[in-house]
């Protein structure tokens, strides 16, 4: 990575991680990355989708759990162990600044695996169900976007861990709604 974006990516992590700093974000943020506090809303969308569209909902269903399958997949093995970047709680520069609010974590930083998996998800949904369904653009979008936010406030990933992540997965989302309508074209 050339060194101006490396520094830029430093600075705005030290911005989120810092300067954002408040009792309501300590709170609120490692909640918002952890998947089980995301039970219900899982729940919800299958639930919705069964109860909405039946068999086309089981095919919904299905293709959102590969969404985020590949995108785990392919970001937590293929490219994080390929870029090997370290996380800013092991990164020489920046952990002595850094205030970890939750565990470092194991692995590597690049891509955030969160946002991959949670952006896939996100954009899978929007393109399959946001026609209909106007407001699950936004819902869709601020909940995969709030948990990249709380990566990097929590001191886990630096921003361009998420934004890399967040493209990718939104490019897996996107890709396997594709493949949905292609099995579904007068959905």
């Amino acid at each position: 990575m050339p060194d101006y974006l490396l520094n830029l990516d430093r600075h705005l992590f030290y911005f989120i991680n810092h300067d954002l700093s408040n009792s309501f974000f300590d709170w609120i943020m490692p909640l918002l990355r952890n998947p089980k506090f995301w039970i219900p809303l899982y729940i919800f969308i299958i639930a919705f989708c069964l109860w909405r569209y039946r068999k086309i909902g089981v095919i919904i269903i299905v293709l959102l759990a590969a969404s985020a399958g590949i995108a785990d997949f392919t970001s937590g093995v293929l490219i994080k162990h390929t870029v090997q970047r370290l996380r800013p709680c092991r990164d020489p520069i920046v952990s002595v600044t850094d205030v970890s609010r939750v565990p470092c974590g194991t692995g590597y930083s690049f891509p955030s695996t969160h946002a991959t998996d949670h952006f896939a998800m996100a954009i899978f949904l929007c393109f399959v169900l946001g026609r209909k369904w106007k407001w699950v653009w936004l819902w869709a979008i601020l909940w995969a976007g709030s948990i990249c936010f709380a990566q990097v406030y929590v001191g886990v990933h630096f921003p361009i861990d998420v934004l890399c992540g967040a493209l990718y997965g939104a490019l897996v989302g996107w890709l396997l709604s594709l493949l949905f309508k292609k099995l579904q074209p007068a959905f």
